[in-house]
C-alpha cells in the first residue's frame, strides 16, 4: 500500500553546498574483524571518531538530543563502519526481527556513499538494532528501495542504547581508480519517537535541493584501486502446474501437468570497478512477491506495476530519464540477457540486450492504452550514454529497440537535468520513434484512431514515426517549491519498451508547495499545495482542466495528514463534455507506536463513469491499511481498497465493489521466514492464495518452497473452483571470486 522511502526521511530537507570541513580518515587494519555487532576488537578504540551532532529533522541543525559515534576501519576486502547509538530510554527503541528492507519504521543509521564523489548517485545502506539491513541507490534527489547490494551487518542491544557493525565488500562497490581517492559521504541516525527525528554528522541548509552536496568526506582509503571479482549465480528449479479444464464448464475438473525441472545461471565480471558485464542464460525471472490486486474497473489506461526481478533492478538507475522509455517488465520470458555498464570519471556508457519470448504491447491513446500478450519472440537492445556535469547536472543519449521478424520499434533521444542559481532545475526530455507494426490483425484489432494521422491501433502492417518530450523548471527553496512542466507526446508516438499509456496530448501543469516549519507540541511541519493544469490534444480541442488545492501536515506522534479539492475540473471523454467534476480526497498515515501502522486513503465526489457511454457520477472510495506487529518476530498487515460509482440523477450503480487482501509473516531470524498472503478481487470474484518458506543468506544466495493457488466464484451451480495452481521449489547460490 505505502512504503517509506529513505528519501521521505530527509524530506523536505533539500540541501546543498558541500562541507569540505567535515572529513573522517579510514584506519587501515590487519586484526580480522568479526561482524557481532559488538565492537570488542581493538582496532575500534583507534579508529578516528566522529559524532552524529546535528538535529536537522525536525530542527534547523540544533544539537542532536542523542548521541551517536560512528567510526570507519578498512583492510584489503572490505570497508568497515562501527556505531554507538546512545538512548536515554532504551525502551523506547523501536526495532524488529524481519526481512531486509523492511525496517524504514524502526531506528536505524544509514550511511550515504558516492563513491565517484560527484553528487550524481550514491548508494545507500541502513541497518536497524537488530542489524537487519536496508539498502537504496540514490540518482540524485530520487531513490530506488529495490536495489540489494551484497554487505553485512550486525547490532546488539544494551542498556545504554544499540551497537552496530557493518562490512562492505569492495567488490560490492563501483568507484574510480584512484590512487588516494576521496570519497563524499553522509552518517545519520533515524530515530522515529513522537516525532520523526534526524540526527546527522554533517549540518544540512534546507533551502536548497543537493542532498548529496550536504556530504562529508571519507579520506584514507590507499591501495584499494586493484579490486576485481567473477560472480556465478546458478539455479535450479522444480515445479508442478495444474489449469482448470474449461471455464466455460468448471465441472470438468481440473489438469495437473507433470512435474517439471529448470536449470539456469547468470555471470557477472568486474575487471575494475569501473565496468560490469553481467550475462544470464535461461535465466527464472519468475516473481517470489506477488503483485497486489489494484482496481481497474473505471480504468481505460493500463495499470503500473513495480519489477521485481533483480537483473533488471541492479544498475537500472542508469536507464531512468524523464519519460518512462524503458518499462523492463515489457521484457517478460528472455532466453538470455546481456547487460554492460562503463563509468569511467563523469563518463557512463550501458547496454542491455536480451531474446525474448512473449512480449507484451502496450500501445497508447488519447483515451486509453490496450496491453497484448503474444507468443511471439523479440529482440531488445537498449544502448545508455550519460555525462555527468556540475552538482546534479547531466546530459544523456537513450536509443531503444525491439525487433520481431517482420516489425520493429526505435527509439531515441536526448535527456537533461541542470541545476544551476543554487536553487533551481531544469530537465527534460526529447525522442523520437519509428515503428512498423506487426501485420496480423488476428493477434490485435481495434479501430481505435491515432488522432487525425489516418493510423489505427490494428496490428496490420503500418508504418509511423512521432514523438515525444518533456521540460521541467523547477525552484526549491525551504519554505517554497515551484515548478512548470510540459508534456508533448504525438498521436504515433510509441516506445514499446517503455511505460508510456497516453500520447496524443500536449499538457502543461504549475505546482506550489508551501511549508511551514513550526515544531509546536501539536503539529512539526504544515503544507499547502497549489496545482494547476491544462491538456489539449493535437486538434486544438481542450481535453482537460483542473486546480487543485491542498493543505497537510506532519503531526506529533508520527501523523501525516493531507486533504485536497478539486474545485475546478472540466474534462472532454469520447466527445462527451463533463464540467464541475469536483471531488473531496484525503490520506491519514501514522505510526504511533512500535506495533502499529495505520493509512487510510479517501475520495468523496464527482467522477466520470468511463464506459462506451460515459457519465457523470458520484464516487466514493477509500483504501485502508493496517499493520500490526505483535512480537519482534511476527506480523500481519490488512487492506482494503473498496470503489462505489453511482448515477448522479438516476442512481444507477455504475459499479460497486473492494479488493482486499491478508500477509502473515513469522520472522524466525534474519534470514528466514514464512509468510502467507491472500487477495481477493470482488469485482471479478477471484481469489489467490500464495503460502511461501524463504530462506537468503544473502540477497542472491536464496531457497525457496511456495505455491500459487488462483481461484474464482463462479457461482451458482459451481461455487468456488481452482483454477491456476503452481508448486515451486527454488535453490540459488551466489558464488563470488
Amino acid at each position: 500500500m505505502r512504503r517509506i522511502a529513505i528519501l521521505a526521511l530527509f524530506m523536505p530537507l533539500f540541501l546543498i553546498n558541500a562541507q569540505n570541513n567535515f572529513k573522517i580518515k579510514a584506519l587501515k587494519i590487519d586484526e580480522p574483524i568479526k561482524i557481532d555487532g559488538k565492537l570488542e576488537e581493538s582496532s575500534w578504540s583507534q579508529a578516528e571518531k566522529v559524532e552524529l551532532n546535528y538535529e536537522i529533522q525536525i530542527t534547523d541543525n540544533k544539537p542532536a538530543h542523542q548521541k551517536t559515534i560512528a567510526m570507519v576501519l578498512y583492510d584489503n576486502q572490505n570497508l568497515y563502519f562501527g556505531f554507538i547509538c546512545y538512548d536515554t530510554n532504551p525502551s523506547q527503541i523501536r526495532a524488529r526481527i524481519t526481512d531486509r528492507d523492511k525496517i524504514w519504521e524502526d531506528d536505524f543509521i544509514i550511511l550515504i556513499i558516492d563513491t565517484y564523489g560527484d553528487n550524481q548517485n550514491a548508494y545507500e545502506l541502513a541497518v536497524n538494532p537488530y542489524g537487519i539491513q536496508g539498502d537504496a541507490i540514490r540518482a540524485g534527489n530520487s531513490e530506488d528501495i529495490s536495489f540489494d547490494l551484497v554487505w553485512h551487518s550486525a547490532g546488539v542491544v544494551t542498556d545504554s542504547g544499540w551497537t552496530v557493525e557493518v562490512a562492505i565488500p569492495f567488490k560490492s562497490l563501483r568507484f574510480p581508480k584512484k590512487e588516494n581517492p576521496e570519497w563524499s559521504i553522509l552518517i545519520a541516525r533515524n530515530y522515529p519517537r513522537e516525532s520523526r527525528f534526524i540526527f546527522s554528522w554533517t549540518p544540512f541548509d534546507k533551502n536548497n535541493p543537493c542532498l548529496l552536496c550536504q556530504s562529508g568526506k571519507l579520506t584514507g582509503l590507499e591501495g584499494i584501486s586493484s579490486v576485481k571479482f567473477i560472480e556465478v549465480l546458478p539455479y535450479i528449479m522444480g515445479y508442478q502446474t495444474g489449469a482448470i479444464k474449461s471455464y466455460s464448464d468448471p465441472s470438468l475438473g481440473f489438469k495437473n501437468e507433470p512435474v517439471k525441472a529448470r536449470v539456469g545461471t547468470g555471470v557477472k565480471f568486474s575487471p575494475n570497478p569501473e565496468l560490469t558485464i553481467e550475462g544470464v542464460l535461461n535465466p527464472d525471472f519468475s516473481q517470489v512477491e506477488t503483485d497486489a490486486y489494484q482496481i481497474s474497473v473505471n480504468t481505460t489506461f493500463a495499470l503500473y506495476y513495480p519489477e521485481k526481478r533483480p537483473f533488471f533492478l541492479e544498475g537500472s538507475e542508469i536507464f531512468q530519464t524523464p519519460i518512462n522509455v524503458f518499462y523492463s517488465r515489457m521484457i517478460n520470458n528472455p532466453i538470455f540477457a546481456l547487460k554492460l555498464k562503463q563509468k569511467s570519471n563523469r563518463l557512463t556508457i550501458a547496454y542491455l540486450s536480451s531474446l525474448d519470448e512473449k512480449p507484451p504491447f502496450l500501445i497508447p491513446g488519447e483515451e486509453s492504452s490496450s496491453t497484448i500478450s503474444t507468443e511471439l519472440k523479440s529482440f531488445v537492445n537498449l544502448g545508455r550514454l550519460r555525462y555527468d556535469f556540475g552538482e546534479q547536472s547531466y546530459v544523456g543519449l537513450i536509443l531503444t529497440g525491439r525487433n520481431f521478424s517482420n516489425a520493429y520499434n526505435y527509439v531515441g533521444g536526448v535527456d537533461w537535468n541542470h541545476l544551476f542559481w543554487k536553487n533551481y532545475y531544469f530537465r527534460g526530455q526529447i525522442l523520437y520513434s519509428m515503428t512498423k507494426e506487426i501485420n496480423n490483425p488476428d493477434l490485435f484489432s481495434e479501430e481505435r484512431k491515432f488522432g487525425n494521422t489516418g493510423y489505427n491501433a490494428t496490428f496490420n502492417g503500418e508504418r509511423y514515426s512521432g514523438k515525444g518530450m518533456v521540460f521541467r523548471l523547477s525552484r526549491v527553496t525551504k519554505n517554497h517549491e515551484f515548478s512548470i512542466s510540459y508534456r508533448d507526446f504525438s498521436p504515433t508516438f510509441q516506445p514499446h519498451l517503455g511505460f508510456v499509456t497516453s500520447n496524443n496530448k500536449r499538457q502543461i501543469n504549475i505546482e506550489n508547495n508551501f511549508n511551514f516549519y513550526l515544531n509546536n507540541p501539536i503539529i512539526d511541519i504544515a503544507n499547502v499545495i497549489v496545482e494547476a493544469g491544462l491538456e489539449f490534444n493535437y486538434l486544438g480541442a481542450r481535453k482537460d482542466r483542473w486546480v487543485m488545492l491542498g493543505v497537510g501536515g506532519q503531526f506529533k506522534n508520527q501523523i501525516n495528514v493531507f486533504v485536497g479539492f478539486l474545485p475546478v475540473n472540466e474534462e472532454i471523454f469520447r466527445g462527451h463534455k463533463f464540467s464541475k467534476i469536483t471531488r473531496l480526497f484525503a490520506n491519514f498515515y501514522s505510526t504511533p507506536f512500535e506495533f502499529l501502522t495505520f493509512q487510510l486513503e479517501g475520495e468523496y465526489g464527482r467522477k466520470i463513469y468511463r464506459g462506451s457511454e460515459p457519465k457523470l457520477g458520484f464516487a466514493k472510495e477509500f483504501n485502508v491499511y493496517l499493520k500490526l506487529k505483535p512480537t519482534d518476530k511476527f506480523e500481519f498487515s490488512i487492506w482494503i481498497a473498496k470503489a462505489r460509482l453511482e448515477d448522479n440523477r438516476t442512481g444507477e450503480i455504475f459499479y460497486d465493489g473492494y479488493v482486499a487482501g491478508l500477509v502473515g509473516i513469522y520472522q524466525f531470524n534474519p534470514n528466514f521466514f514464512i509468510r502467507l498472503i491472500t487477495q481477493y478481487n470482488s469485482f471479478s470474484r477471484s481469489i489467490q492464495v500464495f503460502p511461501l518458506l524463504s530462506f537468503k543468506l544473502n540477497p542472491f544466495t536464496i531457497f525457496y518452497i511456495g505455491s500459487v493457488a488462483d481461484m474464482l466464484d463462479f457461482g451458482e451451480p459451481h461455487g468456488v473452483k481452482q483454477t491456476n495452481r503452481q508448486f515451486f521449489l527454488k535453490f540459488q547460490y551466489l558464488w563470488r571470486n
